[in-house]
This record gives structure tokens, C-alpha cells and sequence, in this order.
């Protein structure tokens, strides 16, 4: 076992303090460290007369709430692995809230005025002490600019760090342990968890990092009708204090005044779905924290509703490949093409790849096909991924941290539109947007996408061939290599003139096909006799050139 320094000894004896407390003594008595000791529970006096208990998940989120920050937010993320919990756990969890009390009103104005090194008076118009809102790790008040701005000023909890750190800590030893002593949780990656969830937490304790993620996320929303992200005010933002344009719209969870309203729910649960998408797959740069308090919604015309977003501290990415497989498997659902689910898990390494692909996809069409055979519209795509993902456990798939913070949030925003408008479609409204990316990624566009993106870089290097073909002719004629040698050197000549000439074929079609573009667009603007007859000639031989340059 781990060596404990004393504080994190003295946490631990807390932790289990806590559980017990909440009657969840069970569980550290199931543990492989005390499992030979289990009759010591009834040592314990509570244990020794009968008395009604409230139900084991509600202690554990108790449990879990009295723990502190940390360990709430774990949870938070716990809840969202419905293939790792039982259900009745699951949705106790998602109960989790951030809300603590607040510190003090003054111990806020004093840490703002140590980051900026001015009185509140000096850097606002009106600081409002008591606060709007208060989280685990921050907590937010009400302000006015000297320029007459209503703002909100986000505040770090004063010693948290060291809190963090002690708690993710113990956090590491409790997951090294499940790793050593539990095969079925070494398959789950809890230390690779634990490290994901690490670098999620202390980045929520950066503000000039999430100022930053709110201006990327401003940026790629910019001129939107479906989000609208709140404007940073890069002068007040320091490591520990954030301020920021303060919103005001109806919670998203307040659906009874959204209706009020006249609000389009059915086009506010669809926009959802649609910003999801565009955020991941389109943007590569997703919001993954959108829980109920974390969203608003304008109102102001109610049949073209607005989301407003804050709280940008979780922010997630994904790869190029994760991308492509993620989408190609969305798709290969809709299709029902159980075969490539099962090839692309295997392909993109989420299970082994020794896996017998058949066995694979014959579990995951027992797993589905009962699922599809109800209306589209009442499917459950967090259900469908749960039954997957248990499926594929038995093929020894190992949980993907990269991919924790996407699945949260699809299941927060299929929950969300769900409860917005109960006959939501998340397929139909998923479907059209993931097979126009695909098109994107391996389309005509594609190629000219790449054509363009690699277009300086052999232009840079076809000065370099002739040179390397020169030396190594000469390295040949100067008997400098043996004769194996001199023979690749020979083919490796061959296959750089070869390159080159087909880099010159692809970089001839190219010109043509922007010279048809050129001429096409001023023959718009100032019409030329035959221009457009040029235009098409031109393009039609351009497109030739490459097709060939890039099949020689």
C-alpha cells in the first residue's frame, strides 16, 4: 500500500469517519485491505439495533456532499458512467450540486484587491458584497464598471489548492489500489481517470484560462442565433479573479416560465442537440459542463429562443481520429450496420485487437436491435451507449478518459432536451449534421481542402529533390556506398522523380482549378466573352491533373 504522509493520513481517517457516519461502513469493510475484518461492523454501536436507513444512494451522495469539492465533482463525473454504476447510485449522483455556503462578503473584496492591487471602490462603480451565487471552488457577485457596465466577478475560494491537491492525492492511492487488487477496475483505467480528472479540476482554478476558453468559445459562436457566450473584460481578469458581462435570461431549468413565456421548446431542445454537434465536431472546442445551472435562455422573442452559456472552466477537445471514428460510429447506428460498430471499436483501439469482430457484432445487435424496434423519437442515445459500453466490457474495453468529458455531456444534453420536449428526435436532428461532416472530412472538399493545406509545403521542398537525387547519384560515381547500397540509392532516385513529377502534375491541376475560380468570379463582376467557356475549360483540365497526379 502507498506510504500516507500525515495529512493525507489524517484526511483518510476522516473520509472513512464521514462514510461511516452515513452508515456506509460496508463498503470500507468490502475493500481488499479489510475484507478479513468485515465482523468488526458489528463492533460499532449504531450497527447494534435495527433502524430504518435512508436508501443506500442518498448516503452516498450525502456522504459525498460532506467530503467537500473534490469529491463532489467526482461524483458529479461518477454519475455520468451508468456502465460502472448501478442505476438507483447514477441518478442519486446526478443530484450532486456545487451550491456551499459563501465566504464572507469582505475576504472576497480583500483577495480582489490584493490581484489588482487597487481598492474595489477604485476599480468599480458598485461591488455588491453579498454574492449570486456560490460554488465548491468560487463564488460569483454582482458589479458596475466605472464605464457603467453591469459585470459579475468571479472569486476563487481562498485556500482551495491545497485542498485539491490533498484530495486528488488520496484520489490516486484509492485508484492504484482498485488497479492492483480488482482486474475488473484495472480494465476501467482508474489512475488514467484520476489524471483526467486532475488536470480537469486544477484547470477550473485557472481564471485566466477560462477567460480565455469563453473567448474561444465567443469567437467560434460569433454572430450566432443559437449562443450567445457573455464578453470578457481582459483588463479585470487575474489568476483568481474573473470579470465578465453579466447576462440575464431565464434558467434553463425553470422550464414552468419558459412555457409562460411562449417559448419554442421544440426548438429549443433541438438547438441544443445542434450546438452540441457543431461545438464537437465542427469547432472541435465543446463546452463540457452543461449542466442546468450553467444555462440560460433569452426570451426576448420567444418562437427564436437564445442560449446563454457561463462557467467555462470545463472545456473539452477531441483528436482527428477520435472525431472521425466517433462520427462513423454515430452514423453506423443510424444505419444499423452493427459490423463496422463493432470493426471501428477494434480500428480505433477500444477493445483489443484480437477481438473476434463476429462475436462482437453479434452482441452488440442482441444489445440494439430490441432498442431500435421503439419509435425514434422515445430512444434514449445515453441508454443505447450505457448497454454498449456494458456489452463491450465484456470484450475488455478499457475506458477512454479522453472521451469522459464527451460523454457527460451528450448525456447532459440529451437529459436537458428530454426535459424540454419529451418527443424530442435527438436522431433526426443528429443524423443530417454528422453525415454532412463526413462528407466534409472524405468529400470532394476534402481533397481540396488538403490540396490547398499542402500546396506551400511541396512547393517548399521540390527545390531540395533535384539536389538529394544529385547527391546521391554522386555518392554512386564516387564509390562511396557498397553495391546493394548504390541500388537503393538508385530506386530511391527513381521514386523522388516519380514524386516529383507527380507533385508537378497535382501543383499544375491546382493552378488551373484556381485560375478557373479567378476567372470565373471577374467575369461576374466585368462579363468577358468566353470567360465562363475558359472557366470550365480550365476547370475540367485542372480536376484532371490531380485525379491523375494523385492515382500515378
Amino acid at each position: 500500500m502507498p506510504i500516507l504522509t500525515p495529512g493525507q493520513f489524517i484526511r483518510m481517517l476522516r473520509i472513512n469517519w464521514v462514510l461511516m457516519s452515513h452508515g456506509l461502513d460496508d463498503i470500507i469493510f468490502a475493500t481488499h485491505l479489510f475484507r478479513s475484518f468485515r465482523f468488526v461492523i458489528y463492533a460499532f454501536p449504531w450497527n447494534w439495533f435495527r433502524r430504518k436507513r435512508k436508501p443506500r444512494a442518498i448516503r452516498m451522495r450525502e456522504a459525498l456532499e460532506d467530503l467537500g469539492p473534490v469529491f463532489i465533482k467526482f461524483g458529479q463525473m461518477l454519475s455520468t458512467r451508468r456502465d460502472l454504476l448501478a442505476d438507483d447510485i447514477a441518478d442519486e449522483l446526478q443530484r450532486l450540486q456545487d451550491d456551499v455556503p459563501p465566504f464572507p462578503g469582505n475576504m472576497a473584496k480583500n483577495i480582489i484587491e490584493k490581484a489588482f492591487g487597487q481598492s474595489v471602490g477604485e476599480l468599480f462603480k458598485k461591488f455588491d458584497e453579498q454574492p449570486l451565487a456560490s460554488a465548491s471552488v468560487a463564488q460569483v457577485h454582482a458589479a458596475v464598471l466605472k464605464t457603467g457596465e453591469d459585470v459579475v466577478v468571479k472569486v476563487l475560494r481562498p485556500d482551495i489548492l491545497p485542498v485539491i491537491k490533498r484530495d486528488i492525492s488520496l484520489l490516486y492511492i484509492i485508484a492504484e489500489l482498485a488497479a492492483k487488487y480488482s482486474s475488473q477496475l484495472r480494465r476501467l483505467r482508474p489512475v488514467e481517470v484520476v489524471a483526467e480528472y486532475e488536470k480537469t479540476i486544477i484547470d477550473e482554478l485557472d481564471l485566466m484560462r477560462e477567460a480565455a476558453n469563453a473567448s474561444q468559445l465567443r469567437r467560434n459562436f460569433e454572430g450566432s442565433s443559437d449562443l450567445y457566450v457573455p464578453a470578457i473584460h481582459w483588463g479585470f481578469v487575474r489568476k483568481n479573479v474573473l470579470v465578465m458581462e453579466r447576462i440575464y435570461g431565464t434558467p434553463i431549468r425553470d422550464i414552468k416560465s419558459l412555457q409562460q413565456q411562449g417559448t419554442d421548446m421544440e426548438r429549443l431542445a433541438a438547438m441544443g442537440v445542434e450546438i452540441f454537434f457543431t461545438q464537437v465536431f465542427s469547432h472541435n472546442f465543446f463546452h463540457a459542463d452543461m449542466h442546468p445551472g450553467n444555462i440560460f435562455v433569452d426570451t426576448k422573442n420567444p418562437r427564436q429562443p437564445k442560449y446563454i452559456a457561463v462557467d467555462f472552466g470545463i472545456m473539452g477537445t477531441l483528436s482527428q481520429t477520435d472525431k472521425r471514428y466517433l462520427a462513423e460510429n454515430f452514423l453506423a447506428f443510424f444505419q444499423r450496420d452493427y459490423y463496422k460498430v463493432a470493426k471501428l471499436h477494434v480500428e480505433s483501439g477500444w477493445v483489443p485487437p484480437d477481438t473476434r469482430v463476429d462475436e462482437f457484432e453479434s452482441a452488440i445487435r442482441s444489445v440494439c436491435e430490441p432498442i431500435f424496434e421503439k419509435p425514434l423519437k422515445e430512444i434514449s442515445f445515453g441508454q443505447l451507449l450505457l448497454r454498449l459500453f456494458q456489452t463491450a466490457r465484456r470484450f475488455n474495453m478499457e475506458v477512454q478518459p479522453q472521451l469522459v468529458l464527451l460523454q457527460k455531456t451528450l448525456l447532459n444534453i440529451e437529459g436537458l432536451g428530454r426535459q424540454l420536449y419529451p418527443d424530442l428526435d435527438l436522431w433526426k436532428t443528429a443524423k443530417p449534421f454528422l453525415e454532412n461532416w463526413m462528407e466534409d472530412q472524405i468529400g470532394a472538399r476534402a481533397v481540396m481542402r488538403n490540396l490547398k493545406d499542402d500546396l506551400p509545403y511541396i512547393i517548399e521542398k521540390m527545390p531540395e529533390i533535384p539536389n538529394l537525387v544529385y547527391k546521391s547519384l554522386k555518392a554512386h560515381a564516387d564509390g562511396e556506398y557498397h553495391l546493394k547500397q548504390i541500388n537503393e540509392i538508385k530506386k530511391i532516385g527513381q521514386q523522388l522523380n516519380q514524386n516529383n513529377q507527380r507533385s508537378l502534375t497535382v501543383i499544375t491541376g491546382g493552378s488551373l482549378l484556381v485560375a478557373a475560380s479567378i476567372i470565373y468570379s471577374l467575369a461576374e463582376v466585368t462579363p468577358v466573352f468566353g470567360a465562363p467557356l475558359v472557366s470550365w475549360i480550365a476547370g475540367v483540365t485542372g480536376l484532371l491533373f490531380v485525379v491523375y497526379g494523385l492515382r500515378k
